[in-house]
């Protein structure tokens, strides 16, 4: 890296980094964490599998030639555990076949040691913006005996009373809905709502999930499920 300082206003995320330089990697730990990301270092491609798979992270930083395991092997179990999850290479090899082969892979992006540390906050940055850009929100959903219209934010009950939600709401129960009957992590429902993930923010939150349970307190096939620590989940057993 050319330059090691921190961006105080970097917005903050849960990272993978998987570097068989222990030196290297311990830099790049401290200075990631500097800029408000919670970083786990990971020495091998086969440890960097481990933890991914018990725990839960909204990207990873892989180094490509490792040990035990390589980042592009690594990156291929990645994929096939979630298509969708953000990752993106560093590496010393610069060959174009290399570079072809990890974008072919579905790599965020390559970036080729040294390099500077500004670029890769940036970059970190870019691809998590990417990744939590707002849903589209033309579909309607049906939520046990209820519909939700998430354009107009109105939720119409089986009688056909409506209720208009507020923004927040109607954005958070969007997301569940995209989720239903399956985990929405606290993290990616404040970084795409209230864009900042903090003590405050997440408090706010769960407030407007006790709002939420109240709309569907009568309908016993409808629950929205707290997950310790990792978020939440929109269970609708009339499906």
């Amino acid at each position: 890296m050319s330059k090691v300082f921190p961006l105080r206003n970097a917005t903050g995320y849960k990272i993978l980094l998987v570097e068989d330089d222990p030196n290297f990697g311990s830099i790049l730990t401290d200075y990631l964490r500097m800029n408000n990301h919670d970083v786990s270092l990971a020495t091998d491609g086969k440890e960097g599998l481990s933890m991914f798979r018990k725990g839960h992270y909204d990207m990873a930083i892989l180094d490509v030639m490792m040990p035990e395991m390589d980042g592009f092997t690594l990156a291929e179990n990645l994929r096939n555990s979630n298509r969708d999850f953000p990752f993106l290479f560093l590496t010393a090899k610069s060959l174009k076949e290399d570079m072809v082969k990890g974008f072919a892979m579905g790599a965020d992006d390559y970036i080729i040691k040294p390099f500077d540390s500004e670029v890769l906050l940036m970059k970190i940055q870019a691809i998590m913006n990417r990744k939590f850009v707002a849903p589209k929100i033309e579909q309607n959903y049906s939520i046990g005996v209820s519909t939700y219209q998430p354009k107009l934010r109105n939720l119409i009950d089986p009688k056909g009373k409506s209720f208009v939600l507020s923004p927040k709401e109607g954005e958070l129960l969007t997301l569940l809905c995209m989720y239903k009957n399956d985990l929405l992590k606290r993290s990616e429902a404040l970084k795409r709502i209230w864009k900042e993930d903090n003590y405050f923010t997440g408090r706010s939150m769960d407030v407007y999930i006790a709002k939420l349970r109240k709309y569907f307190k009568d309908d016993p096939n409808v629950e929205i499920v707290n997950i310790h620590s990792e978020g939440f989940r929109l269970i609708d057993r009339s499906e």
